[in-house]
């Protein structure tokens, strides 16, 4: 069995590539993919915790990290669709349907 920090470290690396990803893309399509491998690297924190305490607290946890990211998922890809069909474009510079 791996030491949890391997896990720890594999999870600050899918936490961080998806936040370079957020802050430096443009396109939001890629900008979604990002924040789901976000919130994939906080599940394999979660349960590599809970592992490593024997606790099946963070697995838990973990499953209701995957709910908000379906539906997260299904939002915004719902939004994209609304707005390409309006814009024909899904670059968030050229968007600014949201604002007022």
């Amino acid at each position: 069995m791996m030491e949890p920090s391997a896990y720890l470290v594999l999870s600050a690396l899918l936490f961080g590539i998806g936040a370079i990803g957020v802050v430096v893309r443009k396109n939001a399509l890629i900008i979604l993919m990002s924040v789901e491998l976000m919130l994939n690297g906080v599940n394999v924190a979660l349960v590599a915790t809970g592992s490593y305490l024997g606790d099946p607290t963070g697995g838990v946890f973990a499953f209701i990290v995957m709910t908000v990211a379906a539906a997260e998922a299904a939002v915004g890809l719902s939004i994209l669709i609304a707005i390409y069909r309006i814009k024909e474009t899904i670059d968030i510079t050229e968007l600014s349907v949201l604002k007022w």
